[in-house]
């Protein structure tokens, strides 16, 4: 169940990384710096919710 919570939240973490400022009109620099900082609070995330579940 951990793997999983962190795969989904790594997932949409960085997927809602990438479209925020995607849709200001940023570059690609930000958006991966962005999507890369989504990425790490999507893990987080997604342990605490495992953690939680558990």
């Amino acid at each position: 169940m951990t793997k999983l919570s962190i795969l989904v939240g790594t997932t949409l973490g960085s997927y809602g990384g990438w479209a925020l400022p995607a849709y200001f009109g940023a570059g690609f620099g930000w958006c991966f710096v962005v999507s890369s900082i989504g990425s790490i609070v999507g893990v987080w995330a997604g342990w605490k919710l495992a953690r939680k579940l558990e």
